[in-house]
């Protein structure tokens, strides 16, 4: 069972599903700002042209109020996704962080004649051109 655990949290946090799931977010919010834009909008103008109906001051006003409303919304829907992405990315890379830092071999030693940093492998210093045993 924690193996299974293990392998549906790395498909969960891989970057494409982690894209695809902010995008139907993101569209499902964006879908709001369309239909009120529609609405509150669109609508009212087409309805006017036509004569269908008739629009007072405060009606215009409550339907800029209603799209102004649902811009925010969006807003806020994307600000809170932007958060949790970035903690949920900041998750997912402290463990490959600690394992890298954990890996890592020195790749450098200090000359022990003129102590600068040399390749761990030189058999020569570049600096002072001693002549380096197994053992510096």
């Amino acid at each position: 069972m924690r193996k299974f655990i293990e392998e549906f949290k790395a498909f969960a946090l891989r970057g494409n599903v982690m894209d695809m799931a902010v995008g139907v977010i993101i569209g499902g919010a964006f879908s709001g700002i369309v239909t009120s834009l529609t609405d509150n909008f669109i609508n009212p103008i087409l309805n006017v042209c036509t004569g269908h109906a008739r629009y007072t001051f405060q009606d215009v006003a409550g339907f800029a109020s209603s799209f102004i409303s649902s811009v925010v919304n969006f807003l806020i829907m994307a600000f809170i996704l932007f958060c949790l992405i970035k903690v949920i990315n900041k998750a997912a890379n402290l463990g490959k962080k600690k394992e890298e830092e954990e890996e890592k071999a020195p790749t450098t030693k200090i000359c022990p004649f003129c102590k600068s940093e040399i390749p761990i492998d030189a058999t020569r210093c570049a600096h002072c051109t001693s002549q380096l045993t197994q053992e510096s």
